[in-house]
């Protein structure tokens, strides 16, 4: 699977596609979905049947060796009756372990559901004919044909016309076995009375399994409905943060993945509204590869603004680091430069990020290319020129406390580029060292810390050197005063660019780790 994360601001870590309509008809989930949905409801249909076939196959012995039948002879396993009864829990068997299969299609499955129902019910019939008249075998396999149909009907996913040839099929047999055991048998029935007998009551399963197919459908018809948006059926949800739900989805006609963001209904005041579509706006002005791209937004039937993103399978850095451990000086360069490379074109739009963090920050592999650096959630972004007619709260922190700079702290309406360069400062050293800049018992411990406590060189807190120009770099982003800091991103990529005391990240060992995670991905799924 793929690593996912939410940011504070309210963004995932996998992400997403293109343009939507609202008001669409509902569409299946996808075939791999759909298919193995089926597989499953299949597998419990067949498996619960043949429990209950193979319990009655078993109880019958035990009641009719207590209770003897009144013939002429003792019934053996080798009545025929029987042998048709052991035949339809052998079918139900085989059926059950068929339908499990993986490399099964999806009409392959929809084959074996309509002839396991039907050829089961058929011995069953084959079983009634060859019972005693006196046992009146029709109202077994009614009974029997009635409770198999419906349990089908609640249990596997099909249209109300295919329940009904189904169904209609697997009772055909009956009247007729009706009428061949009571042709000649008992003064007290008339076959034609029992064959029509059997009729009614085989329509009746016909019709009920039908009814119950047609509400299932239609409440798996609306359930999908539900889980659309325009051209987009929604899948899982993966993330969630304080200005959003993130869903998998993915694009009706492309097949194409995507993520869908959208503000959750707790949050759905017309200020919160306001702020979520002017993130939008904002985060769709930019276009450098390395910001996480926007390609539609808009407004479901009942109101929820949403919009939709380019989908990112990757890793961010917070779960980078954890999992792995501090980076190669040479790896946290290109990424770092690559993230100048976004805040370069925010900021020069007059947009700063303020929630700039590890988990806010995804490694992607793209094109074939390894280590494509993008920034996602622009949640927080904060206009220069001013509040946005004061969507943004005065006297409230914005950001993540092991992340924010000294200034964001005092004062978030002062806040400008050279903040966002503080912010990954951290990230930075978060990335060579393994731990947060500073870290407290309590987040106003940590905010104190940044307000007055010098940051420990990096190569002391990883307790081995660390390239000298690198630490150099780190630090000055670190400074208390921003105008101790690099004046901008593009001057921050250039400091970066020239530390020559750091061994470059090559693509050779960036393909060696992309194909390693690849690996490791592989044999999760298949454990």
């Amino acid at each position: 699977m793929s690593e996912t994360s939410t940011g504070g601001g309210g963004f995932i870590k996998k992400l997403q596609c293109r343009g939507a309509e609202p008001g669409q008809a509902a569409a299946p989930l996808d075939s791999a979905s759909e298919r193995d949905f089926l597989s499953e409801r299949l597998s419990l249909y067949f498996s619960a049947t043949l429990v209950a076939a193979g319990g009655f196959f078993l109880a019958g012995r035990i009641i009719y060796t207590l209770f003897p039948a009144k013939i002429a002879r003792p019934v053996s396993l080798t009545e025929p009756f029987l042998l048709f009864h052991l035949a339809s829990v052998a079918l139900l068997l085989v059926m059950w372990l068929a339908v499990r299969q993986p490399q099964l299609s999806q009409r392959t499955l929809l084959v074996m559901d309509a002839f396991g129902t039907i050829a089961t019910l058929g011995l069953l019939s084959a079983m009634t004919g060859n019972m005693p008249a006196a046992w009146r075998p029709e109202t077994v396999v009614l009974l029997a044909s009635m409770a198999i149909l419906l349990y089908r009907a609640a249990t596997v996913p099909s249209s109300p016309w295919r329940t009904a040839w189904i169904s209609g099929l697997s009772v055909l047999p009956i009247p007729f076995v009706a009428y061949a055991v009571h042709l000649n048998a008992s003064p007290d029935l008339s076959a034609g009375a029992a064959s029509a007998n059997a009729f009614l009551w085989a329509l009746l399963a016909v019709l009920l399994s039908t009814i119950v197919s047609f509400v299932t459908f239609r409440l798996r018809n609306s359930v999908a409905r539900a889980r659309r948006l325009g051209q987009y059926t929604l899948k899982e949800k993966i993330g969630e943060g304080g200005m959003g739900v993130v869903y998998r989805a993915e694009h009706e006609m492309l097949r194409r993945p995507t993520a869908i963001k959208l503000l959750p209904p707790g949050a759905a005041g017309e200020n919160a509204l306001r702020r979520f579509e002017r993130e939008v706006q904002q985060t769709a002005l930019l276009t450098s590869p390395h910001t996480v791209s926007i390609y539609d937004y808009g407004r479901t039937p009942d109101g929820l603004f949403y919009y939709v993103m380019e989908y990112l399978d990757g890793v961010d850095l917070d779960t980078l680091v954890r999992d792995g451990g501090p980076v190669e000086p040479g790896r946290a360069v290109r990424i770092l430069r690559q993230i100048c490379a976004a805040l370069a074109e925010a900021h020069g739009i007059g947009l700063i990020h303020r929630d700039i963090k590890p988990a806010n920050i995804l490694l992607v592999e793209r094109g074939g290319i390894p280590d494509i650096s993008k920034i996602l959630d622009f949640g927080l972004v904060k206009e220069l020129a001013g509040n946005a007619e004061g969507l943004t709260a005065e006297n409230v922190l914005h950001g993540t406390p092991q992340y924010m700079a000294p200034e964001a702290i005092r004062d978030s309406t002062s806040q400008d580029p050279r903040s966002d360069l503080y912010a990954l400062g951290a990230v930075g050293y978060f990335l060579l060292t393994g731990t947060p800049v500073f870290s407290g018992r309590t987040a106003l411990e940590t905010i104190h810390h940044h307000l007055q406590t010098p940051p420990e060189a990096p190569s002391k807190r990883l307790g081995r050197p660390l390239p000298e120009k690198l630490e150099a770099v780190i630090l000055s982003c670190l400074e208390k005063d921003p105008d101790q800091r690099p004046e901008s991103a593009k001057a921050l990529a250039k400091a970066l660019g020239e530390c020559d005391d750091v061994t470059p990240w090559s693509e050779i060992e960036a393909q060696a780790w992309w194909r390693a995670r690849a690996q490791r991905q592989h044999a999760a799924k298949s454990a």
